[in-house]
């Protein structure tokens, strides 16, 4: 028969581990809290960060995290340090089994309290986010802002900047905007299909494109560099890889990037071949490339094409390699892309690619 006190010790023990494994793991969350906290501090991040805000959207959207975090921390603070006090103060002991626990009723006070307070919190964390909404919706657009026309596709982005006459696709580039020289970009979002998201986290919040009805959405990067972020609502088989590349620029880099976007497809006669190709298959029906008998609206437009570092809505690096085996079959990088494989031969894939890596 096993000894009363020596159950007790043992379970007192196990109680201990208990504590002690909680305590190792909110050690733990602290430091993975610190460390993401550091990177705030950084610029752009090569992979989605809310930690590192760079736009002023982005920046109230984080001091709005930091605050809803501190409150329910310290939720988290008294609820499990009441626990741990109830595991200690109130557990076995060897006179339990004497007589029979203190039966406690309910109490109008506690009731209250636990009624008031949640009301009370769940209140103010609404009334701050909704200051936090308007504050941004409601910021006046300037003169000097960039307009831009942002359309979901299966499963890729088209950038249109009607003040300039350009179309691009999957890679958007906006000006840097400072308090010296302020030049916020804004975004009409649309959609040709399905539900889609924009987030790029570091430049602001999700905001999501619905067909017939466009929504707006502005930002105004602080430091130029490379933003990246993706689709934030499931559109499908290739949702994860409709990924979003934001490449803020200087002044000067943008007034070169748009004349250079301006220009008409570039026309090697070295690579006639492939644009006889390109232009005689059903790649024209898809895509557009300007000075080109290739209209199409379907596909991103290529009468700039490796002026893009990735191709595939960011799912492969642009090189000839690449667009090799993109064009023989797209499911190599997106099982369920809508472009088809086109049956063509290894020397005809070979002259198309030829044709289009010429198309800076």
């Amino acid at each position: 028969m096993l000894n009363p006190s020596a159950t007790g010790t043992r379970r007192n023990m196990q109680q201990i581990r208990r504590l002690s494994s909680i305590r190792c793991r909110l050690v733990a969350f602290s430091l993975w809290c610190v460390t993401g906290l550091k990177a705030a501090a950084e610029g752009p991040q090569s992979t989605p960060s809310i930690l590192a805000p760079a736009s002023t959207p982005a920046h109230e959207i984080y001091g709005l995290s930091l605050f809803v975090l501190l409150i329910t921390g310290a939720i988290f603070a008294v609820v499990a340090g009441l626990l741990v006090f109830v595991i200690i103060r109130f557990r076995e002991r060897e006179s339990d089994a004497q007589h029979e626990p203190a039966q406690i009723y309910g109490s109008a006070q506690v009731e209250l309290a636990w009624t008031v307070i949640p009301v009370l919190i769940v209140v103010v964390l609404f009334l701050t986010t909704a200051r936090i909404i308007f504050a941004i919706q409601d910021e006046p657009k300037p003169e000097s802002a960039l307009d831009v026309t942002v359309i979901g596709h299966q499963f890729w982005w088209e950038f249109r900047y009607p003040k300039l006459n350009i179309v691009t696709a999957n890679e958007l580039h906006v000006p840097v905007s400072t308090s010296q020289q302020p030049e916020p970009t804004y975004l009409r979002l649309l959609s040709a299909d399905v539900d889609h998201s924009f987030w790029v986290p570091q430049l602001g919040g999700k905001t999501d494109l619905i067909p017939n009805h466009p929504n707006e959405m502005w930002i105004d990067p602080e430091e130029a560099g490379l933003y990246v972020g993706q689709c934030a609502q499931f559109c499908g088989i290739e949702h994860a890889k409709m990924l979003i590349r934001v490449y803020v620029d200087t002044p000067q880099q943008f007034e070169e990037w748009a004349k250079n976007q301006q220009q008409p497809g570039v026309q090697d006669a070295a690579a006639a071949e492939g644009r006889h190709i390109f232009e005689s298959e059903a790649c024209m029906n898809c895509h557009t490339i300007e000075g080109t008998t290739a209209h199409g609206t379907f596909g991103p437009d290529l009468t700039h094409l490796m002026s893009r570092a990735t191709i595939a809505a960011g799912a492969a690096a642009n090189t000839p390699r690449n667009l090799h085996a993109w064009i023989e079959d797209p499911n190599t990088f997106k099982p369920g892309a809508l472009m088809p494989a086109m049956q063509l031969s290894d020397q005809e894939i070979n002259e198309v690619v030829a044709y289009l890596t010429t198309l800076h």
